[in-house]
C-alpha cells in the first residue's frame, strides 16, 4: 500500500469539490483546477476529506496511487493558497524587469531576454534582482521558474546567473597552474 497514497485529503471551508468519474475540479477563492486521473484510480469525498482509492494492486496502479493523491493535494492547496517560487539573479549587470505581463532579462547577452508566463501566472519582480513566480498551479508554476533559470543558469567559477533562492552553487577554484608557470 503507497504511504503516500492513503493519506486522507482535507479540503479547506472555501474549497468545493465536483468528481466526475476521472475528472477531479476543485474550485477556490483564488481559482479553479481540473485534471482527469488514470483509469484505475478513485477519489471518494468524505465531508470534509478526499481519499484516492486504486482499483486493484496492479504494478502500474501502485505507482500511479501516490502521485494522483499528490496531484489533487496540490490542486486544492493551489485554488486555496497558491504557490510561489522565488529567484535570484547575481552578476554585474544582471537585472530584470516586468513590461505588462512579460518578464525581461538582462543578463550579459547581446540582446535582452524576453519571457511571456502562461494565463493564471504572475510575475513580480523586486530590487531589480528578485524574481516571484506565483500562480494556483504548482506545476505550471514550477515550469516556469525552471525555464527562468535555463536562460542563465548558475556559473560554478564565479557564481554569475539565475538559481532558485536558496539554491547552494558549489564554486570550483580555477586555474591553479596558472600562477607558477612562466
Amino acid at each position: 500500500m503507497s504511504r503516500i497514497g492513503k493519506r486522507p485529503i482535507s479540503v479547506p471551508d472555501k474549497v468545493t469539490v465536483t468528481i466526475d468519474n476521472q475528472k477531479v475540479a476543485v474550485k477556490g477563492p483564488k481559482g479553479e483546477l481540473s485534471r482527469v486521473l488514470p483509469e484505475g484510480i478513485k477519489v471518494q469525498q468524505d465531508g470534509g476529506t478526499l481519499n484516492v482509492i486504486r482499483e486493484n494492486d496492479s504494478r502500474v496502479l501502485r505507482q500511479l496511487h501516490g502521485l494522483s493523491r499528490t496531484l489533487v493535494a496540490n490542486m486544492v492547496e493551489g485554488v486555496s493558497q497558491g504557490f510561489q517560487r522565488r529567484l535570484e539573479i547575481q552578476g554585474v549587470g544582471y537585472r530584470a524587469r516586468v513590461d505588462g505581463r512579460n518578464l525581461i532579462l538582462v543578463v550579459g547577452y547581446s540582446h535582452e531576454v524576453k519571457i511571456e508566463p502562461p494565463p493564471g501566472i504572475q510575475m513580480a519582480v523586486e530590487g531589480n534582482v528578485n524574481v516571484t513566480v506565483s500562480g494556483i498551479s504548482k506545476e505550471e508554476v514550477g515550469n516556469l521558474a525552471a525555464r527562468i533559470r535555463a536562460v542563465r543558469p548558475p556559473e560554478v567559477y564565479k557564481g554569475k546567473g539565475i538559481r532558485y533562492a536558496g539554491e547552494v552553487v558549489r564554486r570550483k577554484a580555477g586555474k591553479a597552474g596558472k600562477a607558477g608557470k612562466k
